[in-house]
């Protein structure tokens, strides 16, 4: 298709403009070939005729369709030209709030002078990880792409940031280097990025001015280099520093300042550390009052220097060298304000004792005399001779200035320096970034030798983007394989060569200011003469010989000759420069301190990387150096240009243009002119020229296949969509030079995608007028359908009205007759009942007292039956006593006769002379021998003898103490007797109160007689009451109803204060609980980062030491106060080896983490204890709320309702008890009225027993106390202890009391003391000591059971004298009450009595349900001992035989050791281990164990209920410390799995699951009562018994806390890469949406290919993760938490970029989004969710894609909005309308007019100011309690988990 065809009627085109540049019109008719001119209409309806060009024939621009119009890449539009830039630019600006746009390499920046909500670290995170098109341009966008191919293509990259002064560029490079900082962090804790971005306000203050075009004007250009390790973390930063205008130091013109720090030190010279400074006012010094204007607004110089010095700090300037800066600039100001008056026309003086130089010499530390002597002398050196000049007051002046500019140049290269020692790498560069801050190209009506450098050095930096966008574009095109033809673009160089080439200007300048009387005419005559005819660039203004002009690239710039020798010269007096190097102050002389080698801080060694570094002034040999210091500033410049382009060059540039939109810094005020002017100069339209020249649109097949299908016919659709394409493509354009196939893309020339879009949209609208068509025939046939039923349907409900009626009567006539029928056998039934109930009444009392009789029948019995047991035992121990005695000494007797009949023998024997000769046979032989042992046995007997005197002697001793002690015990039981004595006092005291108690009822029912008496005369006072409850009764109806009305509005107030007391403090809850674990994930980040240092200290310091190593795990702030590990000692002594080494290497970061974690846990503790604070608080508000309604609610109806209570209250009573005597006597008047029986009699009867309530109350208590005192009694004579397992002490356990110990004792002594004349008989067998051994164990349980009588007995008679006490104070109590009953009216005294009686027994019940509370606790703490000592007992008496002797038998025959089998033991549901199987129980069953296998194939959470088993077991053996090393292996384990395994979804999931079963079985066994309420009985025995382990719950919840957080950034990593695809570019519904052009920055594509996320994939994770957490056992609840986690995750990740992707703003997409959250709330109602809240964090998101769909024109449009999306803040709304971007022709774009009403009515809502929503937000989780229902001792323990060490018990 041929150009001019498309110049149709109605047709826009674009012609030029004086006013706006550029003008839009519109073609009335149809151009035809050879037409001189078109007819035109204005926007604003003028009619115009545009004159062609008879010449060129050249038509006006043709303008992009409105869909175009807006787009991020000035790239993508059809027609490439001037004014579709400009207009482009200027809608995104004006209408669209936006700032950047992208021109294909170039990101174009217009400043808006108004500080925007886009550049906080939410915007920073949003891009982080992007690709360049996929989001809206932005200086973000460019660092991340820079970054990104850093890391990718390891080259270093580069960002030249240029543009006019006050186009932002200084603001765009701190932005970028931001971003940089906050992105990469740094590789080291000496927080290099806060140095890097810590720079910026000290070069701002020594380096920016206000100009008339800026307020904060970079007056020099800087290059400053990140660098980056291998990680790509910020190791360091330097900068290089390019020709600093000095002369703004000595001169400012009109509204513009001289270098900011000097107008910041004026305006702190009130501070005491800056009198020295002898500062005043900026106006009072000549160098900071020329501009006239020393303020700018919104700035606070005071709070700027502040800031200054704090980044000198930071850099590590401290505050000496810091106040010797302050003492030079102070200096240079008081040098300007130093007058030099003229002495004659060739002489000068300055006036004697001049106070500003007496300043500044003392602030430098210089000779008064010399320094006044050399500023008005010169010293002239001949061959021979040298000569003192005296100089004239202007060259003086001028020496001055100089003087101070060089002194302030010296001291800026002294601080940039400085800065770059502090910003310098401690380690091995391995890339870097460059950003390039420098001036843009400048044009003044003066221009000079600056003008003139800036312009150069910008000639050549934009041959080198020509050169680059050349280069990007031949490239793509031999990437896609298509033709293209060399592109003819503007070359610079000859340009340049005018300036740099030998014999240029700069060479030719440097040559005039080496002659002698070189002066700027000469140099201009030369350069006319060598370049005038010469170069074409060159010209010589007309009316000027001390000018010349240079056309540059971007326009023509006449330069003034004047002072460019000067300035290229630069020379500052020598004499001067002396008198300072010989200054006594430090700084100064090192400032000036070998001048020769003094070079720009930047002047450093070349790093690696191949990279080059740039100087101002090359770091040459000392031997050069007096060379180099010669050298001109134009050649200094030239010089470091060329190295700052080789650097460039070695790099990979990135663009941005910085436009300046107006020149009155007014926000968003766009002049066409201006920017113009701008792009022209910037190189932005020649990048458009370059791209217009060739394919500037391209899409991909699929792209294009999405967007034109409407275009194709269904069998033009092809399965391979590239040919499908193709033909489609031959079908639509004829002309094939119009387009190109490439391998991946369709590349076409400019102004084909205006045909295709028109063509489309042609297609489109007729597609839509038979949409229309179609739709108005439906509608009138479904109105005339309406019309019809709705007749119908009225004869339909007329005929059922008619039934109704009839139906309505019948049915009445049917009622009245069931009515009738229920009334009689209602009386019928109710007479029935009267006699049936009072049948049921005797029957009930007769049956009681038959019951009653046979129950006092049935105790007496068993009274009788326990006094028949006691005598029957009685008399049984008895008869076994005596059968006992009689069998003792019937024995006695048999072994006495046996024994004499023996002896009888054995004496006849002896006197046998046969016998005895048999016994002396053989004997004569050994009488010597048996003569001798005699003697032997003899001594041996003496010495035994005497030792057994000895041992007797003793013994007695003891038998004596043992006497008086027994003394002193008959002593002590006399005293238990009287003490026993007084027990019966007490009974007597008991008997005395009873009789008192009679004496008060009997009073009592006197009192109720006179009660009674005095009823019937009150009935008197009924009638007259009743008359005026008549009356009273209206006005208490009317009252009720007031009331009711008040208390229904005070409630629903009330509820409403409560209901948002209760949000609010819920809220705060929530808040404190959030700040709590965001500071637990802070403090385990801290952690962890601690331990990556000493790990990475550890190896490079090179100690390796042997065996096994541990790195310190991370312990929580709790744990490291109460927990440590004994079995770590190995370990953690190569871990003070590491540390030892580590604070060796750096004390100073080893003290900072200390003392930060430190603070931390302090604010952790502070933290929580705030939260109990403000639970606590919660439930007092609540209480005190609850309070305060009823006091509220009360004091409000006291008034009113006052005499309706005091008559009711009395007519109440009176009404009841008239009603029951009227029927009593009134009933039967025939009957005896007080005759037994009667109703009357019964009604006296009712109310004497409730008087008589209380006596057989008084009795029970009178009885419990007797039977206390007896059981008292008998257990004080009835005693049993547990002894110890002898034979002895056995025996002594079974006497009785203290006569049976009383016996015993006697008879061992009468045994000792008959034993004593046979001694030798009773060692032999050890009986000697037995007995004294049994004496002692005698006497000691003598004492212990004294003493536990003793205590008993103090205890009763205690509780006697309390019980005696409360006994008398009821007495008291009682009797004040019957006094105060006597002195009130009878009924009044009644009542008092019953609610005297009701609150005595509502009290008794609650002391006995807390004894019998008391008393079931103690019963399962007996229980659970009981249980543990008969198990002990039983594996004790295993070994033991079963049957014990009696103390008087004697058993001859040994005992023989008997196999008892053991009976098999039941479960406990503990786990023993030994002490060193903990390291192994721990590595099999954390460190190794397998969450998949696990989740699998065994119970949810057995690891938590095998280590909850274990710790059991070392609870039931009381061993804290093996309890303390178990939980601190099971937490640093945890911890260690999870550091380890952090990133593994299962692994976190599976131990967040058995980390909160762990911590429910914790609490479900802890004994606590709030946690026992449904565990079974057996689950109650099964109670930690010894340890609480509350604090260790705490510290197992904060470790829940940091897996669950661990868990959701695990989520995080995982969804992110999905949502965005899966949510926003996917495109669910097909044909939805279509693609539009994206230009050279392509954006990811919405189509499904493979690899790209769904919202499937989206959907199959979701349920992943939650199948995942099922298995695994999690709790519901915690599952909820993490499902709404995720949905909050997904809906703020999407809104975010949808804020941040004009592309994605528009109907379509809205529909799409709406569609994808629907999806997911499907999902939720599958899995059962709903209600967890995970929908409402989509709300932000729903809203936001119902925006896009809302109409947004009128203001019923806008009020619709503002009610709607109320989940969105303000600066959501109107971004999202500001993005707002049709697709399709047949939408409209936002007009502004409506934003401004959107705004308007959102001013007064109060929400966040931030724009994103914050991705990195956690919800506060909380564990509620779970408790399980599984039993401890039927878990088994699976053989894979390798767990046999452990053994059940």
């Amino acid at each position: 298709m041929a150009a001019s065809e498309l110049y149709t009627k109605c047709a826009r085109v674009w012609i030029p403009d004086v006013e706006e540049v550029w003008k839009s019109a519109e073609l009335v008719k149809d151009y035809n070939n050879g037409d001189q001119s078109l007819q035109l209409i204005l926007e604003d309806g003028t009619k115009l005729e545009h004159k062609l060009d008879p010449k060129t024939k050249n038509l006006p621009h043709l303008r992009n369709p409105d869909i175009l119009v807006g787009e991020n890449d000035l790239t993508a539009l059809s027609y490439l030209h001037e004014p579709a830039v400009l207009h482009n630019l200027k809608v995104r600006f004006i209408d669209s709030k936006l700032i950047y746009t992208y021109c294909g390499i170039v990101l174009v920046a217009i400043n808006p002078y108004e500080n925007l909500p886009i550049y906080s670290t939410d915007i920073i995170n949003a891009y982080s990880g992007q690709n360049m098109g996929d989001m809206d341009p932005h200086i973000f966008a460019v660092a991340e792409e820079a970054y990104k191919q850093m890391a990718r293509d390891e080259r270093n990259q580069s960002i030249i940031v240029s543009g006019e002064s006050g186009a932002g560029k200084t603001v765009s490079a701190k932005y970028a280097m931001r971003y940089f900082a906050t992105v990469s962090g740094s590789a080291s804790e000496a927080n290099i990025e806060e140095k890097v971005l810590a720079s910026n306000p000290i070069m701002e203050a020594i380096g920016n001015a206000k100009t008339t075009r800026n307020d904060n004007s970079s007056r020099f250009g800087k290059y400053i280099e990140i660098g980056f390790d291998n990680r790509y973390r910020i190791i360091g930063a330097n900068m290089r520093t390019y020709l600093l205008e000095k002369s703004r130091v000595v001169f400012q013109a009109d509204e513009e300042r001289n270098y900011h720090i000097f107008y910041q030190l004026c305006a702190s010279a009130h501070l005491p550390e800056f009198k020295i400074l002898k500062l005043g006012h900026a106006n009072d010094f000549l160098y900071t009052r020329q501009g006239r204007n020393p303020v700018i607004d919104g700035v606070d110089d005071t709070k700027e220097l502040s800031t200054t010095r704090n980044a000198f700090t930071l850099l590590g300037i401290n505050e000496s060298y810091q106040m010797g800066l302050f003492q030079v600039l102070a200096a240079i100001l008081h040098l300007g304000n130093v007058e030099i008056k003229d002495r004659d026309s060739d002489s000068s003086f300055i006036a004697a004792n001049n106070s500003h130089l007496t300043s500044f010499c003392e602030l430098v530390g210089v000779s008064y005399q010399d320094m006044s002597q050399w500023l008005c002398h010169r010293r002239l050196k001949t061959a021979t001779e040298t000569y003192i000049k005296t100089l004239p007051r202007l060259q003086a002046t001028n020496a001055r200035d100089a003087l101070s500019k060089h002194i302030y140049a010296k001291l800026f290269n002294w601080i940039v320096e400085h800065v770059n020692k502090a910003l310098i790498a401690n380690v091995k560069q391995h890339s870097f970034i460059g950003v390039l801050d420098i001036y843009g190209f400048e044009t003044f009506d003066i221009n000079s030798f600056e003008q003139f450098c800036i312009n150069y050095a910008n000639e050549k930096l934009q041959q080198q983007f020509n050169m680059h966008v050349f280069k990007l574009e031949q490239e793509e095109y031999m990437k896609e394989q298509i033709p293209w033809t060399l592109i003819d673009f503007y070359d610079n160089q000859p340009c340049i060569n005018l300036i740099e080439a030998k014999m240029g200007i700069l060479d030719l300048l440097d040559e005039e200011c080496k002659m002698p009387k070189g002066s700027d005419d000469s140099w201009a005559q030369k350069l006319y003469n060598t370049h005038l005819k010469t170069c074409s660039l060159f010209e010589k203004p007309r009316m000027s010989n001390r000018a010349f002009i240079i056309q540059h690239f971007a326009d023509k710039v006449e330069y003034q000759c004047d002072g460019f020798l000067e300035k290229n010269k630069d020379t500052v007096n020598e004499d001067q420069i002396n008198v300072l190097k010989a200054s006594k102050f430090n700084l100064l002389v090192e400032l000036f301190q070998d001048e020769e080698k003094a070079t720009s801080p930047t002047g450093q060694v070349p790093g690696t990387g191949g990279r080059t570094r740039l100087s101002v002034k090359p770091d040459k040999s000392r031997d050069k150096s007096s060379k180099e210091h010669k050298k001109t500033v134009g050649c200094q410049f030239r010089n470091s240009l060329q190295m700052l382009m080789d650097t460039l060059n070695a790099t990979t540039p990135h663009y941005v243009r910085c436009i300046k939109p107006n020149d009155f810094k007014q926000a968003f005020t766009f002049d066409p002119k201006r920017a113009v002017q701008q792009l022209r100069a910037c190189g932005v339209l020649e990048t458009i020229r370059i791209s217009a020249a060739g394919f500037p649109s391209r899409w991909t097949y699929q792209e294009f296949f999405s967007r034109y299908r409407v275009l194709m016919k269904q069998k033009d659709v092809l399965p391979d969509k590239k040919l499908t394409c193709r033909n489609v493509l031959e079908k639509l354009v004829q002309d094939q030079d119009k387009y190109q196939f490439g391998k991946t893309k369709i590349f076409f020339r400019a102004g084909q995608v205006a045909y295709l879009e028109k063509l489309r949209a042609d297609k489109l609208r007729a597609a839509c007028i038979r949409i229309q068509k179609t739709i108005r025939c439906w509608l009138a046939r479904k109105k005339y359908l309406h019309q019809r039923k709705a007749a119908i349907t009225i004869q339909r409900f007329t005929r059922g009205y008619q039934a109704r009626c009839l139906a309505k009567f019948l049915r009445r006539t049917q009622a009245a007759t069931i009515i009738q029928k229920y009334q009689r056998m209602y009386v019928e039934r109710k007479r029935y009942r009267q006699k049936q109930a009072a049948a049921l009444a005797m029957q009930r009392v007769l049956r009681a007292y038959m019951a009653r009789q046979k129950y006092l029948a049935l105790v007496r019995e068993a009274k009788v039956v326990i006094i028949q047991k006691r005598v029957r035992g009685w008399l049984a121990r008895c008869w076994y006593k005596r059968c006992l005695r009689s069998i003792v000494y019937l024995q006695c007797c048999i072994r006495r006769m046996r024994a004499r009949r023996e002896l009888k023998k054995l004496k006849i024997e002896a006197r046998s002379v046969e016998h005895f000769k048999k016994l002396n046979k053989g004997m004569e032989n050994k009488i010597m021998q048996l003569q001798r042992k005699i003697d032997e046995q003899n001594k041996e007997s003496r010495l035994v003898n005497e030792r057994l005197v000895s041992i007797e002697s003793s013994y007695t001793a003891e038998s004596e103490k043992m006497r008086s002690e027994l003394n002193r015990l008959h002593g002590v039981e006399e005293d238990a007797k009287n003490k026993a004595n007084q027990l019966s006092t007490l009974l007597e005291e008991l008997e005395r109160l009873k009789k008192e108690l009679t004496t008060t009822q009997q009073e009592k029912k006197t009192i109720e007689d006179w009660a009674q008496n005095y009823k019937t005369e009150m009935e008197k006072m009924v009638s007259e009451l009743k008359d005026q409850n008549g009356s009273l009764k209206k006005e208490k109806d009317d009252l009720n109803r007031s009331i009711q009305e008040q208390s229904q509005q005070m409630t629903e107030k009330m509820a409403q204060a409560i209901a948002q007391e209760t949000q609010q403090l819920e809220t705060d809850l929530n808040e404190e609980r959030s700040r709590y674990q965001n500071l637990l994930s802070e403090h385990l980040r801290l952690e962890e980062k601690y331990d990556d240092l000493k790990e990475e200290m550890a190896l490079s310091s090179h100690i390796s030491k042997p065996g096994h190593r541990r790195t310190d795990s991370t312990h929580s702030s709790n744990e490291s106060e109460y927990t440590y590990n004994s079995e770590y000692t190995e370990m953690e002594d190569g871990s003070r080896t590491r540390e030892d080494v580590t604070r060796g290497l750096d004390t100073t970061l080893t003290l900072k983490l200390q003392k930060r974690l430190t603070e931390l846990e302090q604010e952790k503790q502070s933290l929580r204890n705030e939260l109990e604070n403000k639970e606590e608080q919660y439930q007092r508000a609540r209480a005190r709320d609850d309070a305060e309604f009823k006091r509220a609610r009360g004091a409000e109806l006291e008034y009113e309702s006052l005499k309706r209570q005091e008559l009711e209250s009395e007519n109440k009573k009176l009404k009841h008890d008239l009603a029951e005597m009227r029927q009593s006597l009134l009933g039967d008047k025939s009957a005896n009225m007080g005759a037994p029986g009667s109703p009357a009699y019964k009604v006296l009867l009712d109310q004497l027993n409730a008087s008589c309530e209380e006596l057989d109350v008084r009795k029970e208590e009178v009885l419990i106390l007797r039977s206390q005192l007896v059981s008292q009694k008998e257990a004080f004579h009835h005693k049993e202890t547990m002894t110890e397992p002898s034979v002895f002490a056995q025996d002594v356990s079974k006497l009785k009391d203290a006569d049976e110990l009383k016996q015993a004792y006697v008879g061992l002594k009468d045994t000792n003391r008959s034993a004593a004349p046979d001694i030798h008989k009773l060692n032999e067998d050890g009986e000697l000591w037995l007995v004294n051994q049994g004496l002692k164990e005698t006497i000691r349980l003598l004492e212990q059971q004294l003493q536990t009588q003793r205590r008993s007995h103090d205890n009763e008679v205690e509780s006697l004298r309390g019980e005696l006490q409360s006994v008398k104070e009821e007495n008291n109590r009682q009797q004040q009450l019957l006094a105060q009953n006597l002195q009130l009216p009878p009924e009044a005294r009644i009542e008092a009595s019953l609610q005297h009686e009701i609150t005595r027994l509502t009290n008794e019940n609650l002391d006995l349900m807390e004894q019998l509370e008391k008393q079931d606790r103690t019963i399962r703490k007996l229980k659970k001992q009981l249980k543990v000592y008969s198990k002990r007992i039983g594996e004790m008496g295993a070994g033991q035989t079963e049957g014990q002797t009696s103390p008087g038998q004697m058993v001859e025959e040994p005992i023989h050791p008997v196999n008892i089998p053991r009976r098999e033991k039941d479960f406990q549901g503990m786990l023993e281990y030994k002490k060193e199987d903990e390291m192994k129980l721990v590595k099999n069953l954390i460190l190794e164990l397998k969450p998949r296998g696990v989740a699998v194939n065994l119970i949810p959470g057995l690891p938590a209920y095998i280590l909850f088993m274990c710790l059991r077991h070392a609870d039931y053996v009381n061993d804290d410390q093996k309890v303390r090393t178990l939980l601190t292996s099971t937490i640093n384990s945890i911890k260690k799995i999870l550091k380890k395994r952090g990133d593994d979804f299962e692994t976190v999931s599976f131990w967040l699951a058995n980390t909160c079963r762990f911590l429910h079985c914790l609490k479900q066994y802890s004994g606590d009562e709030a946690f026992m309420k449904h565990n079974s009985s057996r689950q109650n025995e099964h109670c930690l018994s010894n340890f609480d382990l509350a604090e260790y719950r705490q510290v197992i919840s904060d470790l829940a806390i940091q897996i669950y957080q661990q868990l959701v950034k695990c989520m995080d990593n995982i969804l992110l890469p999905m949502i965005v695809p899966g949510m926003l570019e996917h495109e669910t519904i097909q044909g939805v949406s279509g693609v539009k052009p994206t230009g050279l920055r392509k954006r990811t594509s919405s189509i499904a290919d493979e690899g790209i996320y769904t919202l499937d994939s989206i959907l199959r994770q979701l349920s992943a993760f939650h199948s995942t957490m099922c298995q695994h056992g999690m709790d519901p609840e915690l599952i909820k938490q993490v499902v709404k986690q995720q949905f909050y995750i997904i809906g703020a990740a999407t809104l975010n970029n949808l804020l941040l992707r004009k592309d994605m703003c528009s109907w379509s997409k809205g529909m799409q989004i709406r569609y994808n959250v629907s999806q997911l709330e499907e999902w939720l109602r599958d899995k059962g969710l709903m209600g967890c809240g995970a929908k409402e964090t989509l709300e932000p998101l729903i809203q936001a894609a119902q925006l896009l769909q809302v109409k947004k024109k009128t203001d019923e449009d806008a009020e619709a909005i503002c009610s709607m999306c109320q989940a969105l803040t303000t600066a959501q709304i109107v971004k999202v309308l500001n993005l707002y971007t049709p697709v399709n022709e047949f939408e409209e774009r936002v007009s502004v007019a409506f934003i401004r009403t959107i705004q308007t009515r959102l001013r007064d809502r109060s929400d966040s100011p931030h724009l994103l929503m914050d991705t990195k937000m956690i919800y506060p989780v909380t564990f509620p309690f779970n408790p399980s229902s599984l039993a401890l001792e039927t878990i088994q323990i699976p053989s894979s988990l390798n767990l046999s060490f452990l053994t059940r018990v």
